[in-house]
């Protein structure tokens, strides 16, 4: 589905350099940008809460939290 939706933002963004889009044009890519974006933040937080998950404790033993 991505990729579709890729696809036919760049098709909509050629069409709209060239000759222009139509209010429903416009409407459905406003809609596509905001899928992408919303999909863009889903696997960032996907990423994070991940990162979260497999973070250091103070005594994870791996030596980052040793004081100087």
């Amino acid at each position: 589905m991505l990729t579709a939706t890729i696809a036919r933002i760049n098709e909509l963004a050629r069409k709209q350099r060239e000759a222009g889009l139509s209010e429903e044009e416009k409407a459905e890519q406003a809609t596509l940008r905001r899928l992408y974006i919303d999909n863009i933040k889903d696997q960032v937080r996907q990423q994070l809460d991940a990162a979260n998950q497999h973070a250091h404790t103070t005594d994870c033993g791996c030596g980052c939290h040793k004081h100087h």
